[in-house]
């Protein structure tokens, strides 16, 4: 009974606020290193931040935008036209020849933009001016050296393709090694023209001086068979 009225006499607990400063803050719960950071080296740190992200962006943007370039390119080399110029069939009558077929007989490829023959055959297209036909000579005839052909630009110089460029360059790497400069040594000096040329012009005379040996060979086996 005594227990009892003793717990019956005492006050009921009280209840105690928790103050504001008792609370810890979000940004020390967050990262207790951030409070020991300056506030300069903060800034600096978001500035950097956000200067790469913008590199990021940027540099993402451009790349979207070489993407849209390739695929303009393409559509324009398949059809022929710009496809922000492109009308539906239904208005304009003309649209029949998008995507048209090369007129060289028995050629199945698309005409390139402009013109009626695709790259293979533009230069039997007379009004064209922007290509030329490759001068590698391939073999030789009777009626004439016969040469490569392919179309290739203008501008190009020399006037050779690309498969027959590389090819010239091997024959005048064996020939500059022929006449003792070694061209993959960096730390020679390029050979001047004149030496290129008299490599050339030696090169030929010997040519020349096989083909007569050969020809007077020809010629003393069927005088002795003559005889």
């Amino acid at each position: 009974m005594t227990g009892g009225a003793s717990s019956a006499s005492r006050p009921p607990p009280e209840d105690h606020p928790i103050t504001a400063a008792e609370i810890p803050s979000t940004s020390a719960a967050v990262s207790p290193v951030q409070s020991m950071v300056p506030r300069q080296e903060v800034l600096r740190r978001r500035s950097q931040n956000l200067k790469q992200l913008t590199k990021c962006y940027r540099d993402h943007y451009w790349a979207l935008m070489e993407d849209l370039k390739i695929h303009y390119r393409d559509y324009y080399w398949n059809y022929g036209v710009s496809p922000l110029q492109f009308k539906p069939l239904q208005d304009n009558a003309d649209d029949g020849n998008i995507n048209r077929r090369c007129a060289s007989v028995g050629c199945k490829l698309t005409a390139m933009a402009l013109t009626s023959f695709c790259h293979l055959h533009i230069l039997s297209d007379s009004k064209q001016r922007l290509y030329k036909a490759c001068d590698y000579v391939i073999k030789s005839a009777q009626a004439g050296p016969i040469t490569c052909g392919k179309p290739i630009l203008r501008s190009t110089t020399p006037s050779l393709c690309a498969v027959h460029f590389q090819k010239a360059q091997k024959h005048v790497t064996r020939a500059l090694r022929k006449a003792g400069l070694n061209v993959s040594s960096s730390s020679k000096l390029a050979p001047k023209f004149h030496v290129i040329l008299a490599e050339y012009v030696h090169q030929i005379q010997s040519m020349r001086k096989a083909a007569r040996k050969e020809n007077r060979s020809k010629v003393a086996i069927k005088e002795e068979a003559v005889d």
